[in-house]
């Protein structure tokens, strides 16, 4: 375990001055201060208070995504993941952040300098700057729906989208649906990636081409649908398959504004179950991710990397939610 005197002998600077490092002391340079926390990191010194039994605190770092209400998405992974921190007696802060703030703070110099044992990032984009630092991070720290190869300090925890965009499209071919378009989320996200893939991949495997005109990416917002949804109507689609149900619910409203039903005349399908989807107009068919586990998996895999046990990645299984907005669907041969 380093001390303070190997980071002093590393950096050729006074104990003193390692010690205003460590502390916050504003009386050194930015630059320098910067430096003793990076060689701290690097030699994996531990404050006395992270030494301590009873100081046990943990961040949840959450970025581009909605919790603070029951019917948004991530408010059950963050409450799942404290349920879980709570029976060990973890603080647990959560902490919004932006794209900005990553690039004004290293993520292992902010997780020292603040006592974090350990870190769950929710709703990173792959480009984020934390994520290129987290393939050489010596922080215990938990992916939701990231994934970073080849660091045993680093753990994913998602859904199975495989599975579950396969759940989709067995249950339109079961009602006669043969044309299906995708509308998925942003680019330059994990999970956009993996759902589209399985979508390629399940349409493939049931012998159904996938033309270009039926793919397309927006947002996860409701405003995605006004853009996609008329290319996907010119060219015949009779369901849309939608990468989350926010998507859903704004394909759900494009198609009324234009004097479609749904699902008589073409059949919508989501991704989430978010509470609100029992109560669109009609009930929207989805793939139920179980937040509340999800965050305390969250939890279980952080304390695992905390305790030197090397997750690598779990993924909880979806469950098929079929309500009334898909409908049996006969094609003019």
């Amino acid at each position: 375990m380093a001390t303070i005197k190997d980071i002093a002998n590393r950096l050729g600077i006074s104990l003193g001055t390692v010690s205003k490092g460590l502390n916050g002391a504003s009386d050194i340079s930015e630059e320098l201060r910067q430096a003793v926390l990076d060689t701290a990191v690097e030699m994996g010194y531990m404050t006395k208070k992270m030494k301590q039994e009873g100081h046990k605190k943990l961040c949840i770092f959450i970025e581009n995504m909605d919790y603070l209400e029951p019917e948004q998405f991530g408010y059950d992974i963050i409450l799942g993941f404290k349920q879980a921190a709570y029976r060990d007696n973890w603080h647990v802060t959560v902490l919004p952040i932006t794209p900005a703030f990553q690039m004004k703070e290293k993520y292992d110099t902010y997780m020292l300098k603040n006592g974090y044992s350990g870190g769950f990032l929710v709703g990173f984009a792959l480009q984020d700057e934390w994520m290129s630092q987290l393939e050489n991070t010596s922080v215990p720290t938990a992916l939701f729906d990231n994934c970073i190869k080849r660091n045993p300090n680093v753990s994913y925890i998602g859904t199975d989208s495989f599975e579950g965009i396969e759940f989709v499209i067995e249950h339109l071919i079961s009602l006669g649906h043969r044309r299906i378009a995708f509308l998925n989320g942003s680019l330059h996200s994990m999970i956009t990636e993996h759902r589209q893939q399985a979508f390629y991949d399940s349409m493939q495997a049931h012998g159904l081409p996938v033309e270009d005109y039926f793919v397309a990416n927006g947002y996860y917002v409701i405003e995605s649908a006004k853009f996609s949804l008329p290319t996907f109507l010119e060219h015949g689609a009779t369901a849309v398959v939608c990468g989350s149900d926010v998507i859903a619910y704004g394909v759900i409203e494009e198609c009324k504004q234009r004097g479609l039903r749904v699902p008589e005349d073409i059949s919508v399908v989501g991704f989430d179950d978010l509470p609100p989807s029992a109560k669109t107009e009609p009930p929207l068919t989805t793939v139920r991710q179980d937040r509340i586990e999800l965050g305390k998996c969250g939890y279980m895999a952080l304390r695992g990397l905390i305790n030197h046990v090397s997750i690598s990645k779990t993924l909880l299984r979806p469950h098929f939610v079929e309500r009334n907005s898909t409908s049996k669907r006969i094609e003019e041969q």
